[in-house]
């Protein structure tokens, strides 16, 4: 009996997802904000709505009754989750970790604050002036990202008084929308990787080898597993990734990402859809 999955975004990736599972013989109802969406275009069934608005997010959980619910893109009404939750549906991984990870002051303040993993210093700016504020606190050059975004999508670098008003004026327009965003201090890294994180419902937390990404004047490059960093990283990077995975809960693969500088292994990113990571940090940090 195939199970039925709500996709929450449909997207180029998403398609891939799709396709992934319907060799696997599931039923796939893909959601966006658009009609023929790419993984609409391989489902078997679509609904469009705002996926903002989050009483037509219900009406499209309650019409289907899904096995498995699985967000795939950062902007929906992540909230409603906990209460799919709660109802008794299955968020892949889970509704904390869809919330936690589509919002970058969530899963920042869990690292740093509430875990003490080590990151990049930051700062929150809700406007140009705030963002001012904190680079004359924590000084330039200085990476701007939305709080909500992915891909890359409305992020720069800071590098003189010159550049600061595109940086905000960038980090407000297009797929990444208006709103706060995290304004963070460079990491004199010499690596950056992606350690695929396994978390099952029965069973340890499993590691995948770490993979290992290369650009150059920041455009990627090329990736490859698996990485060349030392064992020690390696072992403090899986105990980092261990802690937040088990903070947020759930079962799934996790894409998080680590820069290796020559004084230990610094958290940077989490994303419960590992398509997402690897090469978004890295466009910002050189």
């Amino acid at each position: 009996m195939p199970q039925k999955i709500l996709l929450l975004g449909s997207g180029e990736l998403g398609k891939e997802l799709v396709i992934a599972l319907k060799r696997l013989g599931q039923y796939v109802i893909a959601v966006d904000a658009y009609d023929d969406a790419p993984a609409m275009q391989v489902a078997d069934t679509r609904e469009i709505i705002r996926m903002l608005d989050g009483d037509a997010l219900d009406a499209v959980v309650a019409k289907h009754r899904p096995d498995l619910i699985v967000p795939e893109v950062e902007a929906i009404a992540t909230e409603r989750l906990y209460e799919y939750e709660r109802q008794g549906y299955t968020v892949v991984p889970s509704a904390k970790a869809a919330n936690f990870t589509m919002n970058r002051r969530l899963i920042r303040d869990l690292a740093a604050q509430e875990l003490g993993l080590r990151t990049a210093q930051y700062r929150y700016a809700a406007t140009e002036d705030g963002l001012r504020t904190a680079i004359a606190e924590i000084g330039m050059p200085r990476v701007v990202k939305p709080l909500m975004s992915s891909s890359g999508k409305g992020q720069s670098v800071i590098k003189s008084e010159a550049d600061i008003a595109a940086a905000w004026a960038y980090s407000q327009q297009g797929r990444a929308g208006a709103g706060e965003i995290i304004v963070e201090a460079f990491v004199d890294f010499h690596t950056e990787i992606t350690l695929l994180t396994v978390t099952q419902q029965n069973g340890p937390t499993l590691f995948c080898p770490a993979i290992e990404h290369r650009q150059e004047r920041g455009d990627y490059q090329e990736s490859w597993q698996p990485s060349g960093i030392a064992q020690a990283d390696y072992d403090a990077a899986c105990a980092m990734a261990e802690q937040v995975t088990s903070a947020l809960g759930g079962a799934g693969i996790w894409g998080v990402e680590f820069f290796i500088a020559d004084d230990g292994v610094y958290f940077s990113e989490l994303s419960p859809r590992p398509h997402d990571t690897g090469m978004t940090t890295m466009a910002t940090q050189n």
